[in-house]
């Protein structure tokens, strides 16, 4: 059975937006980032490590996300790539380029965004990352936070993950699947 795809957006008037990146062990994106040099392995540590940089994809346009909670079961949440540019656009225009978190639950100092770009037809996916689509978010991050880069070093965080407030649509994969599974919730309660 296919899953229900809830197409995530934001709106330049209000108060959607992507508000933190966080600093996570396994991102939802499935794409890590690289620490530091290297031709094979982006975790090998190079003679330079201590640049402190951290850099890799923040979004994946087109990407469905899996999710699951109580009140709405299984379902994935995507954007697309003109959301992530709005959500590219709003983010610096507010200035959040040091609004980081560990974990989605920690804030912490010292960790700035430095370089962002949307990958496209200009920009393309840099040397050592699976490629990725148009319309995709590239970031990179100076971690002068001891703690935070003994963390990045160990292999405790591997990736970023956006947090943020945004409006919803769904998009149904099928008529006729969603047209039965009412029709079995209806039976259910007759």
């Amino acid at each position: 059975m296919d899953l229900p795809i809830i197409k995530l957006t934001i709106n330049e008037d209000d108060e959607t937006r992507v508000e933190k990146v966080s600093f996570v062990d396994d991102p939802a994106i499935e794409r890590q980032w690289m620490a530091f040099k290297s031709d094979k392995n982006p975790f090998k540590f190079a003679a330079d490590e201590e640049q402190r940089v951290v850099s890799g994809p923040l979004m994946v346009a087109g990407l469905p996300i899996y999710r699951f909670d109580e009140k709405f079961g299984e379902y994935y949440v995507q954007f697309d790539a003109a959301t992530i540019k709005n959500i590219v656009l709003k983010f610096h225009k507010e200035q959040r380029m040091a609004s980081v978190n560990l974990m989605h639950e920690v804030d912490v100092d010292d960790v700035f965004m430095f370089e962002s770009f949307i990958i496209d037809e200009r920009k393309s996916t840099p040397k050592g990352f699976e490629t990725m689509p148009n319309g995709s978010w590239f970031g990179s991050f100076k971690v002068n936070n001891d703690e935070v880069w003994a963390k990045v070093k160990s292999g405790e965080f591997r990736g970023f993950s956006v947090e943020g407030i945004f409006e919803e649509y769904a998009e149904r994969l099928a008529d006729e699947e969603l047209i039965e599974r009412i029709i079995h919730v209806l039976q259910e309660k007759s």
